[in-house]
């Protein structure tokens, strides 16, 4: 194709229209950003500065200067949320709500903020509801999320299963304190008058169903372990204390670290059944292969019981020796004074005072008699599945503080 001279005719048309384009452009930055109150600049500067609280101040004079901003409006009431300020919050998003003419996206993000707020506020039956009708939009997941600590801040467990089903409907990924709810459930309907067995069984056949669903490798003895205690518990219930040992003693194989949650009541079944020493046995074997506290209470005060001081003394040097433990200390000290013949061990000093020992030795332990959440720290003298803390479940390790250490 050959050049025309006559084409360079285009070469200033083209850069002239680039001009004014350029030009075009530029003054209508201009005017809007003149069209922006002063505010507006003042509370950016505030929040780069992190100055939060001139910051609200400057924004809410945008927001009385223009209603329609929409954006700055969900910015300052999330400010608004994160100092606390849940009043100004909520009417900051219920301003938007009650406009008219908000574009639906707009609308449902509204929603979701309010839901928000409510929940932070603690109003939960306002927060459910507000949750509720974001259930379906964009917003799915986070309103499912937290419809879920809402049912189980309330120990409404047949809510919390529903949300958990819909939320794996949403996204594919195991909820692991579903076995809990279950577990929970099946609680529940045992502490009911009269209590529902039925009801029982078929909660905990759920929470089966969910370990399995779950599939994960070396982990959920904790679920085991509790699906199995209550398992007892139903049988007990029943009365039949054949099941009732079964279970209890399930615990010591599948989930082993949890045997001193059990061995008092396994302890109990053997000695009802007349045979107390099979108990003993079978605890003082598990306490060989997996060392713990608790259960070394347990076999400690049983072999006194049945054997008298001088074998129970031997066991508890032996595993004083090989885990030293001034919490186990404590522990047997209490138990010979408690014994009521309490008398000095062979091989210690004669005329020991094992109370003056023991006080002493108590002052020091009872920091550490604790067990304690492996994510936010709770410390509590009883054993919880779920931390009063932080709400999580499992984070509690069957052991006490000293022993983690």
């Amino acid at each position: 194709m050959d050049f025309e001279p006559w084409w360079l005719i285009f070469v200033p048309i083209l850069f002239a229209l680039g001009w004014i384009a350029a030009r075009v452009d530029i003054r209508q930055m201009l005017s809007e950003t003149r069209a922006m109150p002063d505010s507006y600049f003042k509370g950016l500067n505030f929040l780069l500065n992190e100055e939060p609280d001139r910051a609200i101040d400057a924004f809410v004079e945008v927001v009385k200067l223009d209603p329609e901003t929409t954006e700055l409006h969900f910015a300052l009431g999330s400010l608004f949320r994160r100092r606390g300020e849940m009043e100004r919050a909520i009417r900051v998003h219920q301003s938007l709500l009650s406009r008219a003419d908000l574009p639906l996206a707009d609308r449902e993000h509204a929603q979701h903020e309010i839901a928000q707020d409510f929940l932070k506020a603690g109003m939960l039956d306002r927060a459910e509801q507000a949750f509720q009708i974001v259930q379906d939009t964009r917003f799915a997941i986070p309103a499912v999320r937290a419809l879920i600590r809402i049912y189980e801040s309330e120990h409404d467990w047949p809510k919390a299963i529903d949300a958990v089903k819909r939320l794996r409907a949403l996204v594919d990924e195991p909820v692991p304190q579903l076995v809990h709810y279950q577990c929970e459930r099946a609680q529940a309907a045992m502490m009911a008058k009269p209590p529902d067995m039925q009801l029982a069984n078929e909660a905990l056949d759920a929470a089966d169903n969910a370990v399995r669903a779950l599939n994960r490798k070396g982990v959920g003895q904790a679920s085991e372990a509790r699906i199995a205690m209550l398992r007892a518990n139903l049988a007990k219930l029943n009365q039949n204390p054949e099941r009732e040992r079964v279970y209890l003693e399930s615990v010591l194989s599948t989930a082993p670290e949890y045997a001193g949650l059990v061995a008092s009541d396994l302890l109990e079944l053997y000695r009802a059944a007349g045979h107390p020493a099979e108990g003993l046995a079978l605890l003082r074997d598990h306490y060989s292969r997996h060392p713990e506290l608790d259960l070394f209470n347990v076999v400690f005060r049983e072999l006194r019981n049945q054997a008298g001081y001088t074998p129970a003394w031997d066991f508890a040097r032996e595993a004083l020796r090989a885990h030293p433990s001034l919490l186990g200390l404590d522990r047997l000290l209490e138990a010979e004074l408690a014994s009521g013949d309490a008398a000095p061990p062979p091989g210690s000093p004669q005329g020991a005072d094992l109370s003056l020992l023991r006080s002493l030795i108590h002052k020091h332990t009872q920091r550490l008699d604790r067990y304690a959440c492996r994510v936010c720290g709770f410390q509590a003298r009883h054993f919880y599945w779920q931390c009063p803390g932080c709400n999580s479940w499992e984070t509690y390790e069957p052991r006490r503080l000293e022993e983690l250490k």
